[in-house]
C-alpha cells in the first residue's frame, strides 16, 4: 500500500515536470518583415572604349533584376530575442543560374543573418552572437573599412546615459584551406605542405567608446586582427593564390594578379616563414548637430597589415627592370561632411583625402587597407542612391573605398515641390594621390577597368581625375512602397600619357566617359 502510493505520487510530480517543461515559460512572438526589391537599369560603367583598334565589349547596357529578404524574429522580451534573415537574390531576368530563365528553378536561397541577442539579468550587458551585419563606427560619406556580414560575438555595456563601451570579436575566415599543395601548375612554384585548416584563421578583436550627448556624437574605435599564413589559400586562383592576407587588405589588388597579360608580371614569390600576421586599424568619426540645422560630421582611419612575404616585379616597358616588393600595407584616410537644413531643401559640401602609394614597391603599399568598404558619398562611385538597402550590386561603376584619392563635392538634398516626392542632385570630382611612376608596373585594365579586388578603390594617379553628376528622384508612393531614380554620369580626365607608358608595347587604347540610367522599387513589409 505504502510503495502503492508512493509510486502515484512520483508520477504525479513526473507529469507535473514534464508538463512544466513542455510549456513554454512564456509566449514567443513571432515577427516576419523584409523588403522585395526591383531594379531595372540601363548603363555602360566602364571606362575604355577601345583596345589595340578593337571594341572593348563592358557587358550588356540594360539589366533587370530583383531580390528579396526574409527577416523572421522571435521576440521573448525586451531583454531576449533572435533573428533570422532569408536572402533570395540577386536574380537576374533571363539568367539561368540565378534562377531568372525560362522554368525559374535557381537555388539562390542564403542565410544573410542567425543571431541571438539577449541582455544578461540584473545588468547593463547586452550580448550579441551569430552571423550578423556588422558595419564599424563611420561619419561622412560612410565606412572605409568594413560594412558586411560576418560571424561575431558583440557585448555592448551601458556606463552612463552618454556612454557605454562595445567589444567584439569576429572571425572572417577559418577552415578553407584543403592542404597540401594548393594547385599543381602553380606557376610560382610555391608549395605549401601543411595540413588541412592549419593556420587558415582570420580573427578581429574590436572595441570602441560610443558617447552620445545632444548634439554631439563621437565613437573612437580600435581593432586588431590576425591572418594565418594559409588564410588566404581558399579564394579564387589568380586573384588571391598567395597567403599574403585577406582579399583586398595587402599591397595594391592591381599587383596581385600572375596573368601576363592581364596584371603584373609577379616572379620568384616568396611567402614569409611566419605563422601568423598583424592588422590593425583604428577610427575617429564624430557628428556634431548641436548647431541645428548645421550638420558636420568628420572622420579619419588609419590601418596596417603585417607583410607575410616578398616577390620580384617587373616593369611593363622593361621586363629587365626588376623590383622586389613588400606585401605591407598601410595608409590613412580623413573625410568631412558639413550641411545645412532648410525649408527647400540640405545644401552640403563634403571632401576626402587618403594617403597613396609613393612608387617604392619595396616598402610595400601606402593605401589605407580595408575589408569591405562602402563609401557613400555619391552614388556612381559609392552607393548612396537612397534606397534602405545595400545596392552595390546594380549598376555600380567601380568599388566603394576612398583608398589612394582625393575627392570634393557639392550636394542639395531632399529637394520637394509635392508632396511625397524628393531630389537629390551631386557633384564631386575625384583624384589621385598614387604616384604616377607605379604606373609602370600594372596595366589600365586592372586599375580602372574593374580589375583588382571588388571592395578596393579605383587606381587614380595624381595625374587622373573623373568628374561625377548624380541626380537622384525619390517616389513615396505608399508608406511601404518607394521609387527612386538615378541618373549618374562620370567625365573621364584619366590622364592617356600617363598610362600609355604601361602600354607602351603592347598597343593602343581609347577611354571614355561611364554613364547610367536606373529605376527601382522597393516594398518594405
Amino acid at each position: 500500500m505504502r510503495f502503492g502510493f508512493v509510486r502515484k505520487g512520483l508520477s504525479a510530480v513526473f507529469i507535473a515536470v514534464f508538463m512544466c517543461a513542455a510549456t513554454p515559460a512564456q509566449a514567443i512572438d513571432f515577427k516576419i518583415g523584409g523588403f522585395w526589391t526591383m531594379a531595372f537599369g540601363l548603363a555602360d560603367t566602364g571606362l575604355t572604349k577601345e583596345r589595340d583598334g578593337n571594341h572593348v565589349n563592358n557587358g550588356d547596357q540594360f539589366t533587370a533584376r530583383h531580390r528579396l529578404t526574409l527577416i523572421l524574429r522571435a521576440i521573448a522580451s525586451e531583454n531576449l530575442e533572435s533573428l533570422v534573415a532569408f536572402k533570395i537574390s540577386p536574380q537576374v531576368w533571363g539568367q539561368s543560374a540565378s534562377g531568372g530563365a525560362l522554368g525559374a528553378d535557381g537555388q539562390v536561397v542564403k542565410i544573410a543573418q542567425a543571431y541571438v541577442q539577449w541582455t544578461v539579468p540584473q545588468t547593463d550587458l547586452s550580448l550579441k552572437m551569430g552571423l550578423q551585419f556588422v558595419t564599424l563606427p563611420n561619419a561622412a560619406g560612410g565606412t572605409a573599412i568594413h560594412d558586411n556580414r560576418v560571424a561575431a560575438a558583440v557585448a555592448n555595456y551601458k556606463i552612463s546615459e552618454n556612454i557605454s563601451l562595445t567589444g567584439m570579436w569576429m572571425r572572417l575566415l577559418n577552415d578553407n584551406y584543403a592542404g597540401g599543395d594548393y594547385k599543381a601548375d602553380d606557376p610560382t612554384g610555391i608549395r605549401s605542405h601543411d595540413q588541412a585548416n592549419y593556420l587558415d584563421n582570420m580573427d578581429f578583436f574590436y572595441l570602441s567608446l560610443p558617447m552620445k550627448f545632444d548634439g554631439f556624437k563621437f565613437e573612437p574605435w580600435v581593432m586588431y586582427g590576425i591572418q594565418g599564413r594559409n588564410a588566404a589559400y581558399f579564394d579564387t586562383y589568380y586573384n588571391n593564390m598567395f597567403a599574403d592576407g585577406a582579399p583586398g587588405v595587402t599591397t595594391t589588388p592591381f599587383l596581385n594578379r600572375l596573368e601576363g597579360g592581364d596584371g603584373l608580371n609577379i616572379r620568384n614569390l616568396n611567402p614569409t616563414s611566419k605563422q601568423y600576421g598583424s592588422m590593425l586599424w583604428l577610427g575617429l568619426p564624430l557628428t556634431i548637430k548641436a548647431w541645428d540645422p548645421l550638420n558636420i560630421e568628420f572622420d579619419f582611419n588609419y590601418g596596417f597589415v603585417e607583410s607575410m612575404g616578398r616577390y620580384d616585379v617587373a616593369a611593363r616597358n622593361d621586363w629587365n627592370d626588376v623590383r622586389r616588393g613588400s606585401m605591407q600595407r598601410q595608409g590613412w584616410l580623413a573625410k568631412a561632411l558639413i550641411e545645412y537644413k532648410m525649408d527647400w531643401g540640405t545644401p552640403g559640401i563634403f571632401g576626402w583625402y587618403a594617403s597613396g602609394d609613393d612608387g617604392n614597391v619595396k616598402n610595400g603599399s601606402e593605401r589605407l587597407p580595408s575589408l569591405c568598404a562602402y563609401g557613400n558619398f555619391t552614388s556612381f562611385m559609392g552607393y548612396g542612391q537612397g534606397l534602405s538597402w545595400e545596392s552595390s550590386w546594380f549598376l555600380r561603376a567601380k568599388a566603394l573605398n576612398y583608398a589612394g584619392t582625393w575627392g570634393i563635392g557639392a550636394q542639395v538634398k531632399d529637394v520637394s515641390f509635392i508632396d511625397n516626392l524628393k531630389h537629390t542632385l551631386r557633384v564631386a570630382y575625384w583624384g589621385g594621390t598614387n604616384s604616377p611612376s607605379m604606373v609602370k608596373y600594372m596595366t589600365h585594365a586592372n586599375a580602372w577597368e574593374g580589375g583588382g579586388n571588388r571592395y578596393d578603390s579605383l587606381y587614380l594617379t595624381k595625374n587622373d581625375g573623373l568628374l561625377e553628376f548624380n541626380f537622384l528622384t525619390k517616389w513615396q508612393i505608399y508608406e511601404n512602397l518607394e521609387c527612386v531614380t538615378e541618373l549618374g554620369y562620370i567625365a573621364n580626365y584619366i590622364d592617356g600619357d600617363t598610362w600609355q607608358k604601361d602600354y607602351a608595347d603592347w598597343g593602343s587604347y581609347q577611354k571614355q566617359d561611364a554613364w547610367k540610367a536606373a529605376v527601382y522599387f522597393q516594398y518594405t513589409f
